[in-house]
């Protein structure tokens, strides 16, 4: 599932299609919607979802998403620096740092996230909606929830 794009040293991983299916008059018209995960394994990430009558151009179009809608996520050795609650509609994910060797203790759709931004031990645990997209977005507002040390005595203006 994962590639390297070999634009600009992304990773790409294929997080779900789905195909769905128009009832003409002829039979049935199929097209088909994918989502797309990708990273740099640097701390940037972007997901992208993307629809078209072919499996290919629809992962090309999320890809192209992706791109566009990449964020910025704090790695401190490989982990997250503190734990935070993602939400998106009925979907929650709760993100926790790990020591280093833990590995990343996820599902297959936030397994894919943290992979594509760089981190390798993290604690996750989803709740409600189990869809994978709505898991995508709740674990990338997650992410951009985060905040590094030195960003929090900056905003508090305190020494922590």
């Amino acid at each position: 599932m994962a590639k390297d794009s070999g634009k600009g040293g992304f990773v790409e991983k294929v997080v779900k299609i789905k195909r769905c299916a128009a009832v003409v008059k002829g039979g049935r018209r199929f097209s088909f919607a994918a989502m797309v995960v990708i990273g740099d394994g640097k701390g940037r990430v972007g997901w992208g979802y993307g629809k078209a009558n072919e499996v290919p151009p629809s992962v090309q179009k999320a890809v192209k998403q992706a791109e566009r809608k990449m964020i910025e996520v704090p790695v401190t050795e490989g982990s997250i620096p503190h734990q935070v609650i993602g939400r998106f509609g009925a979907g929650q994910v709760i993100m926790l740092p790990a020591h280093p060797g833990t590995g990343i203790i996820a599902g297959a759709s936030v397994r894919a996230v943290c992979e594509a931004a760089g981190l390798h031990d993290v604690l996750t645990k989803s709740f409600g909606s189990t869809n994978p997209v709505v898991l995508v977005k709740a674990t990338m507002n997650a992410l951009e929830q985060l905040r590094t040390k030195d960003e929090i005595q900056r905003l508090r203006g305190v020494a922590v």
